[in-house]
Parts: structure tokens; C-alpha cells; sequence
């Protein structure tokens, strides 16, 4: 009964946001009124706790998910703070595979930004019920009843406005509670640490009442009983209405709303009673599914400990040189000095130590129970991705989603002693990075280092340097183009040779046809049973694969393509797999060189805010990279400007835009699709 009431008493959050709208400002007051820390780390003075890497300090923006875990209310909140720029989006997409319940943190003048919409939708995906916390209300130009607005028109949810502020801007001194009907507010002298709720002030009345009366209305349409209780117009029960709140946001049907100001104390603790009060425990959501590796069958995993292990690697983290791999677990126990079996891999390894985390600092625990998110040390093979388990029960859950690098660069080392580092140290950020490749071009001898966009990139060579010493040149960045092709082309190849004493044959004609776009490539084999034998069809696959890896005008992925194998020859005793692989091979690339092959180019979904007065020669920018402007909208004293533009032309923007706009405009991109430009 014990054990059950520590899972019921656990949340797994993550605070989810834009870059900027205060995420590690939230996170570092959450673990100083929790006291978890002693002492407010502040993001512009380079000490917050959780932004603890010197590129995070010096740069002032999230870059690393860092784990942390604290007490409230006799509960345990594990949270991950996640970052907030799309280069590093893969963080956000991992620790929300793994969590139970999400914080999205909105600033009230920004509204809900680029970012805000890529990081709701993540959540959204793995199906995370959300709170949202509308920040900065002391900015000016804060508008909260505009950022819930913007929440319901981009978003797509339902916000529960549970909280209204009292006042804005330099007036802004507190929150309205609307369940209890109280107004709540700061003493500053504590730094926001002691704080009361007292009658709602006379000029503050009849918002509060209007808005508890929708508060009321919004969650009767979820609730049968509060719906009954409403209409017969009697009162309602306060833990009813909780209770009722807690199931339609554990259901994804209502997020509901706070606000604050993290920056100058207010608001954090109403917070953390929401967190506790309608974010789910592991026991509250259906427990995690996932195959028997050999009959794939269905497993579920509840979240019990003594139920047998399952538990996903979400992250690998190079720290001191040593593999760090943060865990969650579903079901049973980890326990340090134990052996655990890698489904993923099919491999047993020995765990040395578990450790609990708060940002780069570290507690050793000997085993870790089901919903436990923790650190592990001593796994050599695994990576992201992979699932533990024991060797008597193997489950295999699912895989962490991660994305295709859109940008490259040429890194060289500079001497000859970093030459023999360079490929250990790339190996490390691979294992850290699944967003990370690095390829030797064949025909340059150049090592190619790909990424999710520029200060990615700038953040590993940075890294490089400064982790591990390693001094590299680092040449212009290029673009990660894909080929396709123009028309439909046929081509036949036979390949006849002896090889190491054995004879091989096989002839195989091939059509290749232009798919639609972002269909990916497909293959099937129309020829005759009689002309090729079942066995060989899936030889041919591969070869045509392999062609299609490196195209014919560049060398770079071919997509978008329809293979089809419609004729061919075969001789008894002399056709080999390897035959027709090799001629499947030549005969695609033969058709895909005569198909008019040509160039697509990355094109980025960009969204720019600027002041009015600097739009003419923001767009005039925009035109001559060749972008299209998709959409121009009046968004909080700012003009936001939607574009597409290829990525090739976007090297140097922001440069571009803060001399364009003397400073003053921002701007954030994401890949969005290949195209011909």
C-alpha cells in the first residue's frame, strides 16, 4: 500500500516553451520555494542550476535537457527542463516521450510563438496532458486574455482560465484564484517566498465572478455532475470541482491556465499546487505498451515494481568523459550491480551505478522503482532509443522519433594530435546526438558534419574545444540537398563475371518513375515469376536501394521515386543474390541518369517579427533569397511575417535582420519541406 501511495504521489513534468519565454527562470523558482536549492540561479547573470553547460551560461538559452527532482505537498515532482530553440527540438521530443504531464510556459506579450505550437504539438503526440503558465506579466505589452485567445486559434485547446492577474504590466501585483475566489499576493521582501491570500480587492469583483461563472460552464461540458449541479443552480463542492478539473486535463480535454511573473517571484507556488492537483501520476494513464521481441506480441507494462523491468534510454550524455544514460522506468526495478538485458540490441550488460540527478550534480540510490527517472552508468552499447528489460521477460517499447539533419559543415582538425581525437570525440556527440551524422565525402575526403541548423552546429565545435580540447577548422556550412527526378526511364544491366572461382548471372530491366511529392521512394517487381524467381526479388530491392542512396547529378539521396523491376534473365545454377544485386544496382542508376534527375532544395518554414516600420525592407530581404511570403499578421505591437525560403539562402539572416531592423527584430525557422526551387 506503501509503494502504491509513492507512485500516486509522484509527477513526471516537463516545462515545455519558445526560446525566451522563461522556462529556466520558472524551473530555478520551482527549486527554490521547494528548497531544493538555496539560492535563486538567474539565467542573465549566467547561474541558473539547470542551464549548467559554460555554452548554455554564456549564451543564456536552454541547449541540454537537465533533469532535476524535488518535493511538494508531500509529492515528488521529477521535472525536465527542456530548450526552447528548434535546433535542439530532439530534446524536447525525447523527454516528452518519457514524461507524464507538461508545463507549457507562454510569455504574455509574445503570445504563443513558433516554437510554443512545435513543442504543443510534441506533446500532443504522445498524448501529455498539459497546464500552461502564462509568464512575464509584468512586461509591457503583456496580454494575457490575448494569449489564451491565441492558445484556442493556434493551439487548438481548451484553455480553463483558473487565474486572473491583477493588474498588468508595472501594476500587475498578484493572481485572482478563481476556485477559491481569493487574491493572492507576493511579499517581495521574501523574494516571493511567503505570500497570502486575502479578499478580492472591490475593482477586481466582477471580472473574478464573470470568469469563475465560465470557469464553472467550461468544465460542466466535461462533467456530468458538475453540469447537473450547475443547472439546478447548487453550489458546487470545491474537491468535486478539482476532482473534476484533474479528469478533464488527464483526459486532453482541458488545459488549464495560471499565470505570473517568474522574474519577480509571483505566481510559481499556485503553480506547483496545479502540478500536483491535475498533472497525472504514472498510476493515472494507461500503462505503457510495447512487443515481444521474437512474436511481437503486445506487452503492457504497468507501473508496478514488482512487475518485471521495462524501461526506455531517453538520453546519452557524454559527462567527464564517461557514458551517462538517463532512464526512465515503467514497470519493476532497476538495481545498481544487477545485469539487464537490451532488448533493442539483444545484449546483457551490468548497470554500476544508478544515480539521481539534479542538472549536472549527481546522488547514488541503489535501485530506482517503476516511474523513476534516473541516471545510468556502466551500459557500453546502448544508446537512444533502446529499452531494458530482464532476459526472462524481453519487451521492446517504442523507439524515440528523431529528425533529419538539414545543414552541414567541413570540420578539419587542426593538427596532427587533434586528427587522432577528432573521431573519438565525434563518436561521443553521435552517441549523445541522434540529430548529429558525420560522413567522410568519398570525393573530397572531407568529414562532414550535419545538424538541425547553424548554432547547433557552433554549440558542438564550441564543445569540441572546450570538453575535449579538440581544435578543428570548421569550413562554410552546406546544405544537405535530396535528387529526384523529371520523367519516367527505363534501363537494363547484366552482370556476367566469375568471382573467386564461382560463376555469377543475372540480367535485370528496371523503370523508374517521379512520384509525388514527399511520397518517399517505393519498390515492386512486376517481371514473371519464370523470368526471376521469388527468391532474387529481395537482392533486387537492395541494389535498387543502394542506388537510390547516392543519385546521379550529385551524389545525394535520391526521394520521391517509384522503382519497378519489369523484366530480366536467369540461369539455373548461375543466378546469385549478389548478381542481381550488383545489376539491379547498375540498371537503376543507368534509368535514374536518364530520367532527368535534378537538385531539392531544404525549404524552411520561417516566421519573423518585426516593428512596422521596418517591414518594406524586411520583405525586400525575403524576396531576394528567393523566399514566398505566405502571410503577414498584426500580432502585439509587432508585424509577424510567415515565409518559405530555401535554407541555402538563409545562411547569415539573423545578421541580415538586426542590421535590417536595428536590433529589434526576431526570428525563428524549421524545416518544413525538400523542394525545387
Amino acid at each position: 500500500m506503501k509503494k502504491k501511495n509513492k507512485i500516486e504521489r509522484l509527477r513526471n513534468i516537463g516545462i515545455i516553451a519558445h526560446i525566451d519565454a522563461g522556462k529556466t527562470t520558472v524551473t530555478e523558482r520551482i527549486l527554490y520555494y521547494t528548497g531544493r536549492s538555496h539560492k535563486i540561479g538567474e539565467v542573465h547573470d549566467g547561474e541558473a542550476v539547470m542551464d549548467w553547460m559554460a555554452d548554455e551560461q554564456e549564451r543564456g538559452i536552454t541547449i541540454t535537457s537537465a533533469v532535476t527532482s524535488c518535493q511538494w505537498s508531500g509529492h515528488e515532482i521529477q521535472l525536465i527542463d527542456t530548450p526552447g530553440h528548434v535546433d535542439f527540438t530532439i530534446e524536447v521530443e525525447r523527454s516528452l516521450r518519457v514524461l507524464d504531464g507538461a508545463v507549457g510556459v507562454f510569455c504574455a506579450v509574445g503570445g504563443v510563438e513558433p516554437q510554443s505550437e512545435t513543442v504543443w504539438r510534441q506533446a500532443n503526440k504522445y498524448q501529455v496532458p498539459k497546464l500552461a503558465f502564462i509568464n512575464k506579466m509584468d512586461r509591457v505589452g503583456a496580454d494575457f486574455f490575448g494569449t489564451v485567445e491565441q492558445m484556442i486559434e493556434k493551439l487548438k485547446a481548451v484553455p480553463l482560465v483558473m487565474q486572473l492577474p491583477a493588474g498588468i504590466e508595472d501594476e500587475f501585483r498578484g493572481v485572482i484564484d478563481l476556485v477559491d475566489m481569493r487574491f493572492v499576493v507576493w511579499d517581495d521582501d521574501s523574494l516571493g517566498a511567503h505570500f497570502e491570500a486575502v479578499d478580492i480587492p472591490e475593482q477586481h469583483l466582477e471580472d473574478a465572478q464573470k470568469y469563475r461563472e465560465k470557469l464553472i460552464e467550461t468544465v460542466a461540458d466535461n462533467n456530468d455532475r458538475i453540469m447537473e449541479a450547475y443547472l439546478a443552480d447548487e453550489p458546487i463542492d470545491r474537491a468535486e470541482l478539482l476532482a473534476a478539473i484533474r479528469k478533464a486535463t488527464i483526459d486532453l480535454e482541458l488545459v488549464p491556465v495560471l499565470c505570473g511573473s517568474a522574474l519577480k517571484n509571483k505566481g510559481v507556488q499556485p503553480l506547483l499546487d496545479a502540478i500536483v492537483s491535475f498533472l497525472p501520476s504514472p498510476l493515472d494513464l494507461p500503462p505503457i505498451e510495447g512487443q515481444a521481441p521474437d512474436t511481437k506480441k503486445t506487452i503492457a507494462c504497468p507501473p508496478r515494481d514488482n512487475h518485471p523491468l521495462a524501461a526506455l534510454i531517453f538520453k546519452v550524455s557524454m559527462i567527464e568523459g564517461r557514458k551517462l544514460s538517463f532512464v526512465r522506468v515503467y514497470s519493476g526495478k532497476l538495481e545498481a550491480g544487477k545485469e539487464v538485458f537490451n532488448a533493442t540490441r539483444g545484449r546483457k550488460e551490468k548497470l554500476s551505478r544508478i544515480l539521481r540527478m539534479h542538472a549536472n550534480k549527481r546522488e547514488r540510490l541503489d535501485s530506482a522503482g517503476a516511474g523513476s527517472i534516473v541516471g545510468v552508468v556502466g551500459l557500453k552499447e546502448a544508446s537512444t532509443g533502446d529499452t531494458l528489460c530482464s532476459a526472462q521477460h524481453p519487451v521492446v517499447l517504442e523507439d524515440i522519433e528523431v529528425y533529419e539533419p538539414v545543414i552541414s559543415v567541413a570540420v578539419e582538425p587542426k593538427t596532427h594530435s587533434d586528427q587522432d581525437k577528432l573521431e573519438q570525440v565525434l563518436a561521443k556527440f553521435l552517441a549523445e546526438d541522434p540529430t548529429l551524422s558525420v560522413k567522410q565525402d568519398q570525393d573530397t575526403g572531407q568529414m562532414i558534419l550535419s545538424g538541425m541548423g547553424e548554432l547547433h552546429l557552433e554549440v558542438i565545435v564550441s564543445r569540441m574545444q572546450r570538453e575535449f580540447n579538440t581544435q578543428v577548422n570548421v569550413g562554410k556550412p552546406q546544405v544537405v540537398y535530396r535528387e529526384t527526378i523529371a520523367n519516367q526511364a527505363e534501363a537494363e544491366a547484366v552482370f556476367d563475371k566469375e568471382v573467386a572461382g564461382s560463376s555469377h548471372f543475372a540480367g535485370v530491366k528496371i523503370r523508374v518513375i517521379p512520384n509525388e511529392r514527399g511520397a518517399g521512394n517505393s519498390f515492386r517487381c512486376t517481371a514473371e515469376p519464370s523470368v526471376i524467381p521469388e527468391e532474387f526479388v529481395a537482392a533486387i530491392e537492395k541494389g535498387v536501394m543502394e542506388s537510390l542512396a547516392a543519385g546521379a547529378l550529385m551524389g545525394y539521396p535520391v526521394v520521391d521515386v517509384k522503382a519497378e523491376v519489369i523484366d530480366g534473365e536467369f540461369r539455373e545454377h548461375h543466378s546469385t543474390e549478389l548478381a542481381f544485386t550488383v545489376s539491379a544496382s547498375m540498371a537503376c542508376r543507368e534509368a535514374l541518369a536518364a530520367a532527368e534527375p535534378y537538385l531539392l532544395d531544404p525549404v524552411m518554414e520561417v516566421e519573423i517579427y518585426v516593428p512596422e516600420e521596418y517591414m518594406g525592407e524586411v520583405i525586400g530581404d525575403l524576396n531576394s533569397r528567393g523566399g514566398k511570403i505566405e502571410g503577414i499578421e498584426a500580432k502585439s505591437g509587432l508585424q509577424e511575417i510567415k515565409a518559405i525560403v530555401p535554407l541555402a539562402r538563409m545562411f547569415g539572416y539573423s545578421t541580415s535582420l538586426r542590421s535590417a531592423t536595428q536590433g529589434r527584430g526576431t526570428f525563428s525557422m524549421r524545416f518544413s519541406h525538400f523542394d525545387k526551387i
